[in-house]
């Protein structure tokens, strides 16, 4: 059996997940990584995409659209700016969270937001086809 670690997942309106995770899959800015029990220390800011978090009792996936990721030997702290587990959503929630992201794409001009805005879209395009949204 593998290992497991603390894993919690902040929003700024609540704390959206406390678990034991066996695995978690993080969309880094650097790059996408996974976490497993004695990780070695990282932080990481967080690029728009779906953070997948398996525990011995199933997996959840949450939507995230930047914040940061502090990782030790033995716990995986996420502060996010904005988020949402994938299977709960209302999907005017996420109707709400794709309008705001093309808001600010046609607001901004700086190269790497835009590049974090686009992929914001395309990973909200994609949480909308799955949930069968048009």
């Amino acid at each position: 059996m593998a290992g497991t670690f603390k894993f919690e997942l902040v929003s700024p309106e609540r704390i959206l997940l406390s678990v034991e995770a066996e695995e978690v899959q993080i969309p880094g800015s650097e790059g996408d990584f996974t976490v497993l029990a004695g990780h070695a220390p990282v932080i990481s800011t967080l690029k728009p995409g779906v953070i997948h978090a398996t525990m011995a009792d199933g997996k959840k996936a949450i939507f995230v659209r930047s914040g940061f990721a502090d990782v030790s030997a033995d716990a995986v702290t996420i502060l996010a700016e904005r988020a949402f587990v994938t299977d709960e959503v209302d999907p005017r929630q996420i109707d709400s969270e794709l309008e705001a992201v093309e808001k600010a794409l046609a607001e901004d001009h700086d190269d790497e937001a835009l590049m974090h805005l686009n992929r914001a879209i395309e990973e909200l395009k994609a949480l909308q086809a799955s949930h069968g949204i048009n």
